[in-house]
């Protein structure tokens, strides 16, 4: 099976985002989630190290699906969209 490239989110352009504005919105969702719905933190920092290591990873963003990296990786029944984890 081959993988492609999935469309990015087109929602917003990253010179219209406020750095810590991002960062408090994201920690304010984090925080907001249901602990059934969370996975581990261990799984959690495991899953963000991986993505660190992606090179579709750009600015807090993967490039391959357009989602938020830390909230893909938060949710217990996430999964990357080239099954890297």
């Amino acid at each position: 099976m081959e993988k492609t490239q999935k469309k990015p989110c087109r929602l917003c352009l990253l010179k219209d985002i406020d750095p810590k504005e991002y960062e408090a919105k994201i920690k304010r969702i984090l925080d907001h989630m249901e602990p059934g719905e969370k996975a581990r933190e261990d799984v959690y920092e495991k899953r963000l190290l991986e993505c660190t290591k992606c090179h579709y990873l750009k600015d807090g963003f993967c490039g391959a699906c357009g989602c938020y990296v830390e909230l893909r990786c938060a949710k217990k029944d996430s999964r990357c969209p080239y099954e890297i984890w």
